[in-house]
């Protein structure tokens, strides 16, 4: 089934030029179906970049999505252009009243600030708490996930003395959970953070499940089961040249940045990389989306109930 986001999204040219079936709204409320309704509350810089991303994964599955684009109340984007936030995003305080069937929290390039020091860490803490009342199931990633498990259950976040980029072998700890049917007992996840979370500091009652996990670059998915919540630290969304994008950026500004590892070929920047872990992202969205499907309530209004 196709994903429905707003006609004009830049990201439609790139979704339907991949094979992504992209449904117009007005063919989709003519359909005597109930989508799932997710929200995504977009924190990364590049927000087109990371709707597309997000997006793709959203779509690629059998079930009718509905895409709904959420921005941060009390904090204006600098990075991107504002007609560009008006015509396509909604301020959390207008959807607060709404349900969801899924929200996905993004990433932010605030990793290496304390929370309370980011600007509108009171607003996202009122937002996570919002989830356990107006979502039915939470996904955060990167530094969403590092203030998820801090928020819900004090976990702390350690700075890394460089940054953590690359693309790691992870090993499936949780073999038996829905979110890993299907996934291979070792795979590839692209990461790039400033901080990290440590197996050490996860609560000892077992309130969080390690799904994914690396030798060489730590935590990467937890299951949160209470809140119906994953957290990933990393980001299989990530598409084959994002990682190099980052690094030609952060290379220009300092040259002694380190390439990220395992990442180009033979080591070599000049040389495309090769993704090597699309079809783990996707079947992890997949199972997110059918886990969704078969435990959401069909009518809206009992979600958070």
């Amino acid at each position: 089934m196709p994903i429905r986001i707003p006609d004009d999204l830049p990201a439609r040219a790139a979704l339907e030029s991949e094979g992504v079936v992209v449904m117009r709204e007005s063919t989709a409320a003519r359909q005597d179906i109930r989508p799932l309704r997710i929200g995504l509350l977009n924190l990364m810089p590049d927000k087109p970049s990371a709707e597309t991303q997000f997006a793709r994964l959203l779509g690629a599955g059998p079930l009718q999505v509905e895409l709904s684009l959420v921005r941060l109340s009390s904090h204006t984007p600098k990075t991107t252009p504002q007609a560009h936030m008006a015509a396509f995003y909604r301020a959390w305080d207008e959807v607060r009243d709404e349900k969801f069937d899924g929200f996905i929290v993004t990433g932010a390039p605030v990793e290496t600030l304390p929370f309370e020091d980011v600007v509108y860490w009171e607003e996202l803490t009122r937002i996570l708490d919002w989830t356990r009342t107006h979502v039915h199931a939470l996904f955060t990633v990167c530094w969403g996930a590092l203030a998820a498990v801090r928020h819900f259950h004090g976990v702390p976040k350690h700075a890394l003395a460089e940054k953590c980029s690359g693309v790691f072998a992870h090993r499936c700890r949780a073999p038996a959970s829905p979110y890993l049917r299907g996934l291979s007992d070792e795979i590839d996840v692209p990461v790039s953070r400033w901080a990290e979370v440590r197996a050490g500091d996860l609560p000892a009652d077992g309130a969080l499940r390690v799904l994914l996990e690396s030798d060489e670059a730590g935590l990467c998915l937890l299951e949160d089961p209470v809140r119906r919540g994953l957290h990933m630290f990393n980001h299989l969304e990530y598409e084959a040249a994002t990682l190099a994008a980052e690094y030609a950026r952060d290379s220009a500004v300092d040259p002694a940045t380190p390439q990220p590892r395992h990442y180009f070929p033979g080591g070599d920047p000049a040389r495309p990389p090769a993704n090597r872990w699309r079809s783990h992202a996707h079947l992890l969205f997949g199972n997110w989306l059918n886990e969704i499907y078969q435990t959401t309530p069909f009518d809206p209004a009992e979600i958070g109930g």
